[in-house]
Parts: C-alpha cells; sequence; structure tokens
C-alpha cells in the first residue's frame, strides 16, 4: 500500500514533462489522480488511462474553466486531497522588448491561474490536504530575458507563503517547489541550457522530471505534515540561474 493510497489528486498541465511526471509518481504512491491539460489531449487521456485517473480539460487562466476542472475532479473521486498547481508557460526575452500581449498570456496562465486554482483548493480540499504550487529557481537570482516569468512565478510563492498561514488551522499544508534546470522539452529545445546545466549545477547535470515529482509526492505525504509554507529548492544545488 503506498503512501497516499486512499487520496485523490488534481494536477495542473499534467499531460508532459514535469506535471506528467507527478501525476505518474501521486498514481504510483496509490492516489487517484485528476490529468488537468489544456490542448494535449491525447497524451493526457493517454495517462489518464495507464494510471487508472482521469482527464479534465480546462485553460486555468479561466475561472469558469477551472470551477468546472475542479467540479468534475471532485465529482468523479468523491472529493480532492491534493491539488498540484504545475500549468504554466514560459516566454522569453528582455523587458525593454516584451510586448503587452505576451505580459498578459504569461500572467494569465502563470499567476491568475495559479491564483484561481490555489483558491479552490483552499476553498475545497479535506482536512489535513496538500496544496504545492511549482514555481523555477531562477526566482532566488533572476536571469536575463526571464524578468516577465520569474515575476509571474514569484507571485505563486506568495500565495504559498499566505495560503500557508490561512489553511493551517485545516492541517492543510501549502509548498513550492522550486526546479532547477530539468529535462523537459522546452529545455531541449534550448541548446545554450542543455550546455549551462551541467556547469552551473553543483551536481553536474540536469534534473529529471522524476526527480521533481519525487519531491512533490513526499510534500502530499504524511511524513511532510510538519512542513508548510516552505519553497524548496529541487535544483541539484543551484540557487541561482
Amino acid at each position: 500500500m503506498g503512501p497516499l493510497q486512499g487520496k485523490t489528486a488534481l494536477v495542473t498541465g499534467a499531460s508532459r514533462g514535469i506535471g506528467r511526471a507527478i501525476a505518474e509518481r501521486l498514481a504510483a504512491d496509490g492516489a487517484r489522480v485528476a490529468v488537468n491539460y489544456a490542448s494535449s489531449a491525447a497524451h493526457a487521456e493517454e495517462l489518464a488511462s495507464r494510471i487508472g485517473g482521469i482527464a479534465v480539460r480546462a485553460d486555468v487562466s479561466n475561472r469558469q474553466e477551472v470551477l468546472a476542472m475542479f467540479d468534475r475532479a471532485a465529482a468523479a473521486f468523491g472529493g480532492l486531497d491534493i491539488v498540484v498547481n504545475n500549468a504554466a508557460i514560459a516566454i522569453m526575452g528582455p523587458i525593454r522588448d516584451f510586448s503587452d500581449e505576451d505580459f498578459e498570456r504569461v500572467f494569465a496562465v502563470n499567476t491568475r491561474g495559479a491564483f484561481y486554482c490555489c483558491r479552490e483548493a483552499a476553498r475545497r480540499l479535506r482536512d489535513g490536504g496538500r496544496i504545492v504550487n511549482i514555481s523555477t529557481g531562477a526566482t532566488v537570482g533572476g536571469t536575463a530575458g526571464g524578468g516577465v516569468y520569474c515575476a509571474s512565478k514569484a507571485a505563486v510563492e506568495q500565495f504559498t507563503r499566505a495560503l500557508a498561514r490561512e489553511l493551517a488551522p485545516r492541517r492543510i499544508t501549502v509548498n513550492t517547489v522550486s526546479p532547477g534546470f530539468t529535462e523537459t522539452d522546452m529545455f531541449h529545445s534550448l541548446p545554450h541550457l542543455v550546455e549551462l546545466a551541467p556547469k552551473l549545477t553543483p551536481l553536474g547535470r540536469a534534473g529529471r522530471p522524476e526527480e521533481i515529482a519525487a519531491v512533490v509526492a513526499w510534500l502530499c505525504t504524511e511524513d511532510a505534515g510538519w512542513i508548510t509554507g516552505q519553497n524548496i529548492q529541487a535544483g541539484g544545488g543551484l540557487t541561482m540561474v
């Protein structure tokens, strides 16, 4: 019996990359998982079928779609215990050249979307539940060309700190996990990151999505019940990029 046996979870942006690895790990640990996706229906449905969960389409930047997503997950599972806010987009570029449209897109998904999901999680999770927000190690030191992306994620870190205090009376823990360089499709599409990762990461390589998922899964267990309001740096020792 896994450490999450009998628990139910919703993972946003779970059709690919880190979100997919998180959904797989939570399911392997015994949870029933709702796999959220925005456009990759085939990937999400294949994953949900394989892990015995459900696929739920929703654009997290749309409040009505978030409400419907939570309704469907709660109805399918009889309630929710875990919410992992992973859905995000990354648009990079220097602030001086960043368009209004791209700024709005990044904050709509990364910040407003996380806010909608955190708010619904706060309203709906059963007592003793878990909220895990996925940020980035780049918020620690910043990075040229990543100002808007990092700002959108830094806001999510503040949601974590406030919610941890607000939900503590219900024994709901709220934490952030901040990956460093991680081998996702986006990482491999940027050759300079592939080259930089082993040089800047003390452990000498990029992380794997499964390694980020392991940290998230642990935060969802009873063993992590005394950890809340924290930002866990899951980057192989990397503290600035």
